[in-house]
């Protein structure tokens, strides 16, 4: 089912009553999501991931604008009659009630032509339980599962009506770290076996980049980018997408350009620049990837070396710069290729493809050539 968001905006009264002034969760948000499809709505904690996800579902009514599913207007449609899945972050599962019971729960509401047997319920409850792969827990009760197999009965209730879209609002935040990486590849796998639309909102940027097929970018109600997970990360749009995706995050410096090259200090750390800027700025804010940084005795960019943390088939350098704008630089490079543990500089050259040139005042990206690297 494709999902159509048509300049979609959600305020909420302010809570000062002199200033009276609204708190804006969603801003204009439009985009098309393809029929099929795993999107992934990622962005810090407030930036309105999870209010956009009620509004499709229909729990929180827009302030303006409108939702197709496919060619039906559902803006004004209650929850139930969306024919939608939903899976919590607290997983809402019924105590009292065993697994089969809990699934069997949305089938059992179904009234008129809609309406199944006993038999019919109990053979679609069990091929939700098999598509989470929990058959053999049917029995049991929620508090004799796992957090993970909690999950995994909050998934198979969502699907056991076989909804048009499924929405997922941060279903792996109360699990530990390995049960959240063999639940994201659950869900993958789920949903490419129904090939139902999915919606799946995170904070986590490895989560969302890990298994969407496209991911939004969301900062304070404001779409930021949209795109594959990989061309987001290899072209953000802003410094905010930079920083906001990649483990160890992007390293930020004060820079400038003069005459087609890009300055670190007083370190000229890339040359022959075609700069796509019209005014072009002189001070800006440079990002470099972990893994943009190369080892090299004679390297363009200095650092004071702080330490080496051994990470198997890489390592990470931990250095200072007085212009760097984050704590510490983080540079991934391969075990083979090891600094001079005694000295106390470090030297790099940059990988032009890993460099992001930003606006200082903006943050808005600024492209750029290399003579010989094309466009960056």
């Amino acid at each position: 089912m494709e999902v159509i968001l048509q300049n979609l905006t959600k305020k909420f009264p302010g809570r000062d009553r002199r200033k009276k002034k609204d708190i804006i969760a969603v801003s204009d948000f439009s985009f098309r999501i393809p029929d099929g499809k795993l999107i992934g709505l990622l962005g810090p904690s407030g930036c309105g991931k999870s209010t956009t996800l009620n509004l499709i579902s229909g729990l929180v009514k827009p302030t303006a604008g409108r939702i197709f599913f496919g060619e039906d207007d559902v803006t004004d449609l209650p929850p139930e009659h969306r024919g939608i899945g939903l899976v919590f972050q607290n997983y809402a599962l019924y105590p009292h009630l065993t697994v089969m019971q809990n699934i069997l729960f949305p089938l059992q509401n179904l009234k008129g032509r809609d309406r199944l047997t006993k038999a019919e319920m109990a053979e679609k409850a069990r091929e939700a339980a098999g598509l989470v792969q929990i058959e053999e827990l049917l029995d049991r009760k929620p508090g004799e599962l796992s957090g993970g197999q909690q999950q995994r009965v909050a998934i198979a209730r969502a699907l056991v009506k076989r909804p048009k879209v499924l929405l997922l609002d941060e279903p792996l935040s109360n699990l530990d770290a390995r049960l959240r990486l063999q639940t994201r590849e659950e869900i993958r796998r789920i949903q490419r076996e129904t090939g139902i639309t999915t919606i799946f909102v995170t904070h986590d940027q490895e989560e969302a980049m890990s298994i969407s097929d496209m991911i939004v970018v969301m900062k304070e109600g404001i779409v930021q980018q949209i795109g594959r997970p990989q061309e987001v990360y290899d072209n953000p749009a802003n410094l905010f997408v930079a920083r906001f995706l990649g483990t160890p995050p992007v390293n930020v410096f004060d820079g400038k350009i003069r005459d087609g090259r890009l300055y670190i200090g007083a370190e000229a750390v890339l040359e022959g620049l075609e700069v796509f800027a019209d005014p072009m700025p002189e001070e800006v804010c440079v990002a470099v990837r972990p893994e943009g940084f190369r080892l090299r005795e004679n390297g363009v960019l200095s650092c004071e070396l702080s330490g080496v943390e051994v990470m198997g088939r890489d390592i990470s350098v931990v250095s200072r710069n007085k212009f760097s704008l984050n704590p510490q630089i983080r540079s991934i490079i391969s075990t083979e290729n090891q600094p001079d543990f005694e000295s106390h500089v470090v030297r790099f050259d940059l990988i032009p493809r890993k460099v992001f040139v930003f606006r200082r005042d903006t943050e808005e990206r600024i492209g750029f050539a290399v003579s010989g690297g094309g466009v960056q």
